[in-house]
C-alpha cells in the first residue's frame, strides 16, 4: 500500500493531477477539496493516498488532509459507494457539512450529489452515523495554499471537472456559468458551483 507521496506538482486537471516523485509520474486522483489547497504548479507537495485495485486499473487517491482519506475509506465500505462516489461526495461537501447531514438525517442535501440517489442517501445517513465520530478525532494535515495554475480556458476546465465528477454536461455547463466571473481560477469556480449545487 502507498501510505503517501511527496513530491512536485507537475499536473492539476480535476480530479485528476500528477506529481513527480523522484522521476516517476504519478497520476492521482482528488477530491476537489484538496484541489482547493494545491499549491502552484511547480511547488513540492504532500497528498496522503489510497490505492484502489482493479483487474483493469490500479488507482491512486490522495488527499491534502489525513481525515479526508480517513473519511474517503469509511465511505467507501458502505454497501453501493464505490471509490468514484466517494470522491464525488468529498468533492461537494465539506466534512462538517456531511458530518451534519448524517446527524440530522438529511438525505434531501446528500441527493443532490451526483450519483445519489434516495435509498444511497439512507444507506450512507444509517451506515455512517455510527462510523462518523472515530473520523472527529483525526488530525488535519492540509497542504499550503498556493496559486492556481491551470493550463488551457478555466471555464472549460471546471465544466470538464464537473463532468468528471458526474454532472451532466449541460448541467454543468449551466453551473459554471452561475457563478463565473473572468479573473475567477477553474477551482474557485467548481468550489462556488458545487456549493450552489447542495445548497
Amino acid at each position: 500500500m502507498i501510505g503517501f507521496l511527496r513530491g512536485k506538482l507537475v499536473l492539476k486537471a480535476p480530479p485528476m493531477l500528477m506529481l513527480d516523485v523522484n522521476g516517476v509520474g504519478y497520476e492521482v486522483e482528488a477530491p476537489m477539496t484538496t484541489f482547493y489547497n494545491l499549491p502552484a504548479v511547480g511547488e513540492d507537495v504532500k497528498l496522503h493516498t489510497h490505492l484502489v485495485v482493479r483487474e483493469d486499473a490500479h488507482i491512486l487517491f490522495g488527499f491534502a488532509a489525513e481525515s479526508d482519506r480517513a473519511m474517503f475509506r469509511t465511505l467507501i465500505k458502505v454497501n453501493g459507494v464505490g471509490p468514484k462516489l466517494a470522491l464525488t461526495i468529498l468533492s461537494g461537501q465539506s466534512a462538517e457539512e456531511f458530518h451534519r447531514c448524517i446527524h440530522n438525517n438529511d438525505t434531501q442535501a446528500l441527493v443532490r450529489l451526483p450519483g445519489v440517489g434516495k435509498k444511497t442517501a439512507e444507506r450512507l445517513v444509517i451506515e455512517m452515523r455510527d462510523r462518523l465520530p472515530d473520523l472527529d478525532g483525526t488530525s488535519v494535515n492540509t497542504v499550503t495554499v498556493g496559486t492556481v495554475n491551470v493550463a488551457g480556458n478555466p471555464k472549460q476546465e471546471a465544466i470538464s471537472a464537473l463532468c468528471s465528477l458526474g454532472y451532466k454536461p449541460l448541467d454543468a455547463a449551466k453551473m459554471v456559468q452561475q457563478v463565473a466571473s473572468e479573473d475567477m481560477s477553474c477551482e474557485d469556480m467548481i468550489r462556488f458551483a458545487l456549493q450552489g449545487a447542495v445548497r
